[in-house]
This record gives structure tokens, sequence and C-alpha cells, in this order.
């Protein structure tokens, strides 16, 4: 299986509560297979399977209540 890494900023997280929000969402989606989020860094390492897009990343992390921009 090709795999593909995604860095994004993520704007909006306050705690480590919210972080642990995104990663839960993220890895529970079909195609997602690993998220890193820090909310001490506003920043998110999201590796998928190659026919997963930036932007779908971003529209997914966005689903959660964050700001996010690749």
């Amino acid at each position: 299986m090709s795999e593909q890494v995604h860095t994004l900023n993520i704007a909006g997280m306050t705690c480590g509560g919210c972080s642990s929000r995104v990663t839960r969402v993220l890895e529970a989606t079909p195609g997602v297979l690993k998220a890193e989020i820090s909310h001490e860094t506003d920043s998110g390492i999201i590796t998928t399977s190659a026919d997963i897009s930036t932007s779908q990343v971003v529209e997914m992390v966005k689903s959660t209540g964050f700001e996010a921009s690749a």
C-alpha cells in the first residue's frame, strides 16, 4: 500500500483534549493510517493512503471544528 504524509497547520486547539479529539476523528476515517496532532505546535502530521488528497485531510480537520491549512 502506498502512503502519503500531510503536514497541516491547525488553529484553535487550546489543550490536549482538542488534539485528542482531532486524532480520534481522523484515525476513525477510512484511509487515514496515523494522525499525530499537537496543540502545542498547532500542527498535525497525518499519514494516509495515497488516494487521499491534502485538501481532503484539511476538510476532515475542519469537520472537527478547527481551522486547518497545508
